[in-house]
């Protein structure tokens, strides 16, 4: 149900993560979010984060803000993104036994490749009975973050096939059944936070795409088959809350994870389908080769392109970003358009200074293409030259 973006065009955004403050100490870790929250240390630190990252994103004038991923602990290539969900979630071994995952779906990496180490950090629980939603308590978190912004807060998720891929399992028969059972609790989570009153709910990387462009033949895990789990994980969402299907290539230490650029190609007719009131696409770290593909394919959903690359400490200029704009507008008409980062900018690769300007050049550069087509610009006080510290005598 488009709710939260209904009127806005050419809205901005970022997808999920930023930086996190070196004064940001304390970690989650096993413990649930509303036990965390009643540790002092923890709650100061926690919320002190939470508001640096919301009003960056409201200084820079976004118009649409996360909460920056502030739960996930610090780690090695930011594992907590896949960790966090089964370390809180009913069904797994608290504690041990726990090994490394081989892997890092289906691709692997190794030893003297920065990655190999991302792979020895996902340490992952066991499966040792039926899996629920336990206490993942993404409304309690989601909250933290919309009570401090009157702007609203998208609330970004990993899908349930990525965590199903990673962990042991010492119940389920099959790896169809441990990820379905995984969708089933997700979605019982996701309207526990969508009844909570979460705008938009997006759900981040699933494999779709990324199946489809590795041309996996699998007769059961394939495609196919992830358009059927997002759809499950998502069913009945789009009554409640506005979903997003944002479309990942991944960026583990903000890096790449495929040597070659990846095309949506193959899988554009399956996105097409899913139960999602927009997709996001990454476009600045492509070049935008598939833009006229995405324009053709995508007719009905609303489309984010991502104009700013999160692989590269190089800040965008606010030209480069309107030169996409244009090319987009080119394809996709102004009212089904929005505009964001590629993926999250804090994967244990950037600063948050870096972070701060690449979501400034966002919204400069889509400012210069809404002045262009009048229509109103979104204030942004950190390009505002009212307010630099340099005097300049005249």
């Amino acid at each position: 149900m488009i709710k939260a973006t209904a009127g806005k065009l050419l809205a901005t955004t970022i997808t999920g993560s930023l930086p996190r403050p070196s004064w940001y100490t304390e970690n989650l870790g096993l413990k649930s979010f509303l036990d965390a929250m009643v540790i002092t240390r923890f709650r100061e630190q926690y919320v002190d984060a939470l508001s640096v990252y919301l009003r960056e994103q409201e200084v820079a004038g976004l118009d649409i803000v996360t909460d920056g991923d502030c739960r996930f602990d610090q780690d090695v290539g930011g594992q907590s993104w896949t960790s966090y969900p089964p370390h809180h979630m009913e069904g797994f071994e608290a504690t041990h036994p726990k090994l490394a995952a081989v892997n890092a779906g289906g691709i692997g990496f190794p030893r003297g490749h920065i990655l190999h180490d991302y792979l020895e950090a996902r340490v992952m629980p066991r499966i040792v009975g039926p899996i629920s939603r336990g206490e993942m308590q993404y409304a309690e978190i989601w909250k933290a973050a919309q009570r401090l912004t009157a702007k609203p807060v998208k609330f970004g998720t990993v899908t349930p096939e990525l965590v199903a891929f990673a962990v042991q399992d010492g119940h389920y028969t099959s790896l169809p059944d441990r990820i379905m059972a995984m969708s089933d609790a997700f979605n019982a989570e996701l309207h526990d936070l969508a009844d909570a009153g979460c705008p938009i709910i997006q759900m981040e990387e699933p494999q779709i795409h990324l199946l489809a462009a590795r041309k996996f033949v699998d007769t059961v895990i394939n495609p196919e088959f992830m358009l059927k789990v997002f759809n499950n994980t998502v069913r009945g969402l789009r009554a409640k809350t506005e979903v997003w299907c944002h479309t990942c290539w991944g960026n583990p230490s903000q890096q790449r994870m495929f040597a070659e650029v990846q095309t949506y190609k193959p899988a554009l007719e399956l996105l097409n389908q899913v139960d999602a009131d927009v997709i996001t696409f990454e476009m600045a770290s492509s070049n935008a080769m598939d833009l006229e593909d995405v324009g053709r394919a995508i007719t009905e959903k609303k489309v984010v392109i991502g104009a700013i690359d999160h692989h590269t400490l190089q800040v965008e200029s606010p030209a480069e970003v309107a030169a996409l704009a244009r090319k987009a507008l080119q394809v996709i008409p102004a009212e089904r358009l929005m505009f964001s980062s590629d993926c999250g900018m804090g994967r244990e690769g950037m600063s948050r200074r870096h972070a701060y300007y690449k979501m400034v050049s966002l919204v400069q550069g889509v400012n210069i293409v809404k002045h262009e087509l009048g229509l109103p610009v979104t204030e942004s006080a950190a390009a505002d030259p009212r307010f630099s510290l340099i005097r300049i005598n005249t």
